[in-house]
């Protein structure tokens, strides 16, 4: 007779369907794209901040230099364009989803290699140009994370989505690994290090880098697209699509005009305020915050006025840009929907805030860049992997809320622990426990997290709101992540790591009210005629 209850049966088969959900072939495939998506970030991020170290560049300019991956968190501006702008010869070769993926996977291939063309150490004018090439680089990149997202969601049922967040944020982490550890690897095998810097180092690295995109391209080629959108058509001409496009660029232009035209009022308005506050890293955030404020008023009004003046489709803007929106708030009302967009724009401040230092961390600890790769890179992205694909189970198995909440409280926990680091200095066990720890914590919630707002996402426009989404993800952490360097610089990384665990704490509240009071409805997949 068997030992096995009726009971322990049905508790196995329910998991085994579970985990047999990651042979599916939708879900495989978000392990590539997740790696084509994973790529480029870190290029931007850790791997730059330590080829600009050791080229000589300051730390508080380094962490400045996270701002140009600002494009991840306004891409909501632009994804409207993507959900709904056929491009010429590539939609209608490989349709709407993958024409606009391979367009901008090709543009993060020369984005990384003209970073990649450029010494840092030659003077200021070459930051410049490699400012503007990482910038470049968040552009399209983040474009690729507004198709595949869209993607993601639009090739599978719901049931699906919590194993496809799980594979893709896996294919992310092994792309963070490549780019990660595998930058730092090829850099010190090409003979750059902190105390012998050769840029030729740093070129063929990111050169190696631009190719691994190919992945990404090959994936796209051979993929297909969503069944739902087949034989989509386009609901205007060709031409109304083209002036939409160009108020677009004009309104981009305009944006970048004023903060040429504002950066010496912008300056003169930062040392009279760091005079009356006494905080220069506080007095920059504010004025940062109000210029980039200001900036996109003046953009909004000059595209106001090129509506008005009929440059383009009034009813064209309003189903691409604000019917998305309303929808939303049509579904779930004001009050819940704000307090949505709330958790939504706070829920991963911890660990991005943190994450923008992190490299220059264990840099002044006195670790070396091949002890950052194995531990941080390669043994703390496994760790992101295992997180991310228990994440994806978890919620699958408990709901996605629940395990929402698990990783935010992990995630605060866990920036304690850098603390810890901090006073124990190079201790490798110290510093591979920490790692464990904190990337574990990060996949896990990085899971539930994309799940849920899968799940908040309407497939009638699935590349505009989740585009909005995400872009709340990341805007304020990112902005708070630039002055990262000038507040460790102020008070210390211990205080800074306390500071970063306490911005958690709002997040559980609202979790907790949103799980108790809001009822979250995930709109039904349109039905095939």
């Amino acid at each position: 007779m068997s030992n096995i209850s009726e009971g322990q049966q049905t508790w196995w088969a329910d998991w085994s369907a579970s985990l047999r959900g990651f042979t599916h072939p939708r879900v495989v495939t978000m392990l590539f794209l997740g790696f084509s998506a994973g790529i480029p970030i870190l290029l931007i991020f850790s791997s730059l901040s330590l080829w600009l170290r050791e080229a000589g560049v300051g730390r508080s300019a380094v962490t400045m230099f996270s701002w140009a991956a600002l494009g991840y968190s306004f891409k909501f501006i632009w994804a409207p364009l993507v959900d709904k702008l056929p491009l010429p010869l590539l939609t209608k070769w490989l349709g709407r989803r993958r024409g606009w993926m391979l367009l901008s996977q090709f543009a993060v291939i020369a984005s990384i290699f003209a970073m990649g063309s450029v010494d840092p150490a030659a003077g200021e004018a070459s930051l410049k140009y490699i400012a503007l090439a990482a910038v470049a680089l968040g552009f399209s990149s983040a474009t690729q994370d507004i198709v595949i997202d869209a993607y993601r969601i639009e090739s599978a049922d719901e049931k699906l989505q919590a194993l496809m967040s799980g594979t893709y944020i896996t294919g992310y982490r092994i792309g963070m690994i490549v780019a990660g550890a595998g930058a730092l690897v090829l850099a010190q095998y090409f003979g750059s290090t902190r105390d012998a810097y050769v840029y030729d180092a740093w070129f063929w690295t990111y050169a190696i880098m631009s190719l691994t995109m190919l992945i990404g391209v090959l994936t796209t080629l051979n993929i297909a697209e969503p069944e739902r959108y087949q034989q989509e058509s386009f609901a205007y001409a060709n031409s109304h699509y083209l002036r939409l496009l160009l108020v677009f660029a004009f309104c981009v232009f305009v944006f970048i005009a004023f903060y040429w035209l504002s950066a010496d009022v912008a300056q003169s308005l930062k040392s009279r305020l760091k005079e009356a506050l006494e905080n220069k890293a506080l007095s920059s955030f504010i004025v940062e915050c109000l210029r980039l404020t200001l900036g996109l008023v003046v953009a909004a009004l000059a595209a106001a006025g090129l509506i008005k003046a009929h440059a383009v489709d009034k009813h064209m803007v309003g189903d691409t840009f604000i019917t998305p929106v309303n929808d939303f708030f049509a579904r779930y009302g004001l009050k819940v929907a704000l307090l949505l967009l709330l958790l939504i724009g706070t829920y991963r401040i911890s660990d991005i805030v943190l994450g923008v230092i992190s490299n220059v961390f264990y840099q002044d600890l006195g670790f070396d860049k091949n002890t950052i790769a194995g531990a941080v890179k390669t043994f703390g992205l496994l760790m992101t992997i295992v997180g991310g694909l228990l994440g994806g189970i978890l919620a699958l198995r408990f709901g996605v809320i629940p395990i929402l909440f698990v990783g935010a409280v992990l995630s605060a926990l866990t920036n304690i622990l850098f603390i810890w680091l901090a006073n124990m200095g190079d201790s490798l066990f110290v510093l591979y426990l920490v790692i464990a720890a904190d990337n574990l914590s990060a996949g896990l919630a990085s899971a539930a997290f994309v799940a849920f707002l899968s799940s908040l996402t309407n497939i009638s426009f699935t590349a505009t709101q989740y585009a909005i989404f995400s872009s709340l993800m990341t805007l304020l952490p990112k902005m708070i992540g630039g002055y990262s360097g000038s507040i460790v610089d102020a008070s210390g990384y211990s205080t800074f790591f306390f500071i970063t665990a306490l911005m958690g704490l709002p997040v559980l509240l609202l979790i907790a009210w949103i799980s108790l009071h809001a009822e979250l409805k995930t709109p039904e997949l349109p039905q095939k005629a």
